[in-house]
């Protein structure tokens, strides 16, 4: 960020005061914040300032300062760090900001740019020979679809070619600005298109057929169920209703199962109780699987151990595992089998159930903190 700093003194004025106008609504907005937090107006007063002046002068910055009862260096860092404070004498009649931004760059704001220095000063915060000009180069300004553009002040004038400036500034520094109208240069209405309406633009003959399509469209919709409402019509094999699966046709699906080698299938009651989403998981009748037991009165509160949340305590609990004692008696077949079955890659080993578990069925949390030195979750 570029250095800011005040104009040199021998253009400075000597003192600043609000117009009576200015000061009455100083002093409403002061009046607008807490007691004790009246240097929030800070922004505001410096911005009335501006608008009063052109420019904020350092007699300015002090005024707000003890207006507000804050320290000098306080109101100078706000002024100085915020690019919208001029702090340089601008023109009496004109202050010209070009939008340097890509947008308006592509579109030819460096001609803009170029009639600025030609017909203010070929630097920018410059006065003309009469004083009543200048011009700088700033940050997007918020119209993109308009680009080019620059702002006058509070009014922004947008669409524009180097002619058009040309005659904008002629107008101004005749004293004449308000003959300019603000905003697009060229024929559209602030942003839309030029031209006027390029879409949603129905012919008239079209228009008219619109309501009694529209009610076509409505009785149509009623006769489509409401699950389907949403479904896209495909001509996919996959979505085909005339397809054999195992939930259609289980004699059907069967025999294919036998053809292809799936087993998933082929209709027995294994392939009932395990639904082809679980096909991956090991099967409950593998040697490895845990030995299971009848759910206690009290089962332990698998969830103290880390990795275990109510949805995998549930799945143990249908396993048959309600005890810490339990999960302390795991040989590796038996991890390699509860870790497959609950898809979890390795995770058992990773956070160690078995040591955790002993822990807890030796001592409880006690055990726990003494082992591994924080609480259970």
């Amino acid at each position: 960020m570029s250095v800011r700093r005040l104009a040199d003194d021998n253009v400075q004025p000597a003192s600043f005061a609000f117009t009576k106008e200015n000061a009455d609504w100083a002093e409403a907005t002061i009046n607008k914040y807490p007691k004790g937090r009246q240097q929030s107006a800070v922004i505001p007063l410096l911005m009335r300032a501006q608008e009063q002046d052109g420019w904020v002068t350092k007699a300015a910055i002090e005024s707000v300062a003890d207006m507000l009862g804050m320290a000098y260096i306080r109101v100078l860092e706000v002024a100085t760090f915020y690019t919208q404070f001029q702090l340089l004498p601008v023109g009496t009649r004109a202050h010209v900001q070009v939008c340097g931004t890509t947008p308006c760059m592509l579109r030819g704001a460096e001609d803009l740019i170029n009639v600025c220095k030609k017909r203010i000063h070929p630097e920018p915060f410059h006065l003309n020979e009469t004083g009543t000009l200048s011009w700088e180069e700033v940050e997007c300004q918020g119209a993109c679809v308009n680009a080019p553009m620059i702002m006058i002040f509070k009014d922004s004038y947008e669409d524009l070619t180097a002619t058009q400036l040309e005659h904008i500034i002629d107008r101004f520094d005749a004293g004449k600005g308000a003959d300019v109208t603000p905003g697009p240069q060229v024929d559209r209405i602030f942003s839309a298109p030029v031209g006027g309406l390029t879409s949603l633009n129905e012919p008239e003959a079209v228009a008219k057929k619109a309501p009694a399509r529209a009610k076509k469209t409505e009785e149509e919709s009623v006769s489509v169920p409401p699950s389907n409402a949403a479904k896209p019509k495909t001509d996919a094999v996959e979505t085909d209703p005339k397809l054999k699966t195992p939930a259609t046709a289980k004699a059907e699906a069967a025999a294919n199962a036998k053809a292809t080698g799936d087993t998933r299938a082929e209709g027995g009651d294994a392939a009932a109780k395990q639904p082809l989403a679980e096909a991956g998981k090991p099967s409950l009748e593998d040697k490895n699987r845990p030995a299971a037991i009848a759910r206690p009165q009290t089962p332990d509160d698998l969830k103290l151990i880390s990795g275990v949340g109510p949805k995998i305590e549930g799945i143990l609990h249908e396993l048959g595992i309600f005890t810490f004692a339990q999960v302390a008696a795991w040989k590796k077949a038996e991890r390699e089998w509860v870790d497959s079955y609950l898809n979890f890659k390795g995770r058992i080993e990773r956070d160690d159930w078995v040591r955790q578990a002993k822990a807890l069925a030796k001592g409880g949390e006690a055990e726990y903190i003494r082992v591994f030195g924080k609480k259970p979750r």
